[in-house]
């Protein structure tokens, strides 16, 4: 796969608190686990190696919906959820931050004796993904943190991100072995982060000529380079292919942009998506989903989350070009849109295993009515074109938050 967008995404200070990180943890392993029944397994590494999805899948977990820090809490958490089930699921997390980076070739060395997979070739496919973003691709950013995602089948993802401390920005880049081409020539999947213009990008499939005389060059004598180097004037274009064509920079079909502002704004959002989640949750008929709302407890607000839930698990490419909607399922651990309406997470938690396990079992109608949730947004969105009152909605949940377990990083609110 290629790489298909950039994002700003802000340097943010902070950890993620235990309530928070074991919800993260148990909804994210929910969805990964109900895209693996519906889709299998491939599926979830082609979703995470989707820039756009991950940042949505991020934001319905009640992260902040913009910051670097969804990358980190996101794969720790898919990494404690899955690995506990790795055998069940078939599907394994590795790598981490820092020091966790490091580890993992060990991993995969560890898991190729347990299940008979190519650890020689596992082991290079991470070592050259993080080579390629870390020197290769030569845009400022230094790798910190590295995630390799592993299938029972050897199929794979890598998610890693890139810190460029002076700027306080980050940049995530995404790969996934499925439909790969080639480590050199386009491979990635995506990349997220401050776009800053042209880079220096070794892998686009212009420079290939220019990889040819980086070889040339550097079988000849250094005296005659620097002298030659000497010789010109002006700024230095460094590597332009030999036909005269620059490189090109990162291509933006799945652009997303993560501005500098913390909260989020009625511009970061589609309203008319948001117009139709609310629609769905407020204003249909209950005998819709009555085998939803025979959950106890379940109402309205919690309709409102899994409708957003249902559409990480159902939706098309098309449906994430605005993360910051998703954040109106739970919430933001900094209070951005909303504090994180504890009581309504859980419940969304407690229906989404009840209908997995339910399934499991060979009873669907749980699992139909999150499906028909996501399509009878769709539907309203498509003939009734609601547009949410942006102020409304936020002044809505901030108004019930302590009725709802409503909580922040900073405490209850």
């Amino acid at each position: 796969m290629r790489s298909t967008g950039h994002a700003d995404l802000p340097l943010h200070t902070g950890t993620v608190p235990k309530w928070l990180a074991d919800r993260m943890r148990d909804m994210g392993t929910l969805i990964v686990e109900s895209l693996i029944m519906n889709y299998g397994r491939k599926e979830v590494l082609v979703r995470l190696s989707d820039p756009l999805w991950f940042q949505s899948l991020g934001a319905v977990l009640g992260m902040d919906w913009h910051s670097s820090g969804i990358t980190t809490s996101v794969m720790y958490a898919l990494k404690r959820g899955l690995n506990a089930r790795a055998k069940e699921l078939g599907i394994v997390v590795c790598g981490g931050r820092g020091k966790y980076s490091r580890r993992t070739p060990d991993e995969l060395m560890f898991l190729s004796d347990a299940t008979g997979l190519n650890g020689d070739e596992l082991v290079r496919a991470s070592k050259l993904t993080a080579k390629v973003d870390n020197t290769a691709v030569q845009d400022g950013f230094q790798l910190y943190q590295h995630n390799f995602i592993l299938t029972c089948e050897g199929d794979w993802t890598v998610v890693q991100q890139g810190m460029n401390p002076l700027l306080k920005t980050a940049r995530r880049y995404h790969w996934c072995s499925e439909g790969l081409r080639s480590f050199i020539e386009e491979p990635h999947a995506g990349v997220v982060g401050e776009n800053r213009g042209e880079i220096l990008n070794l892998t686009a499939s212009a420079a290939d000529k220019t990889r040819g005389s980086i070889l040339e060059i550097a079988h000849e004598e250094p005296s005659r380079i620097i002298k030659e180097c000497g010789k010109m004037s002006g700024q230095l274009e460094l590597f332009t292919a030999e036909d005269g064509t620059m490189l090109s920079k990162a291509e933006a079909a799945r652009s997303v942009v993560m501005p500098s502002h913390h909260e989020v704004r009625r511009e970061d959002v589609d309203l008319k998506r948001l117009g139709a989640v609310l629609a769905t949750a407020y204003e249909t008929p209950p005998a819709s989903f009555e085998n939803l709302l025979l959950t106890p407890g379940l109402g309205p607000r919690t309709l409102q989350s899994l409708t957003l839930v249902s559409e990480v698990i159902y939706g098309t490419p098309s449906r994430f070009t605005d993360p910051a909607r998703f954040s109106f399922a739970h919430g933001g651990k900094d209070g951005h849109p909303f504090p994180v309406p504890l009581n309504v997470y859980d419940e969304s938690i407690r229906v989404l295993h009840d209908s997995i396990e339910r399934s499991k079992l060979g009873y669907n109608d749980k699992s139909e009515c999150l499906r028909r949730l996501h399509g009878m947004a769709l539907n309203i969105e498509k003939n009734c074109a609601p547009e949410a009152d942006f102020d409304a909605a936020i002044a809505w949940e901030k108004q019930h938050s302590q009725e709802w377990g409503g909580r922040t990083v900073g405490g209850c609110k």
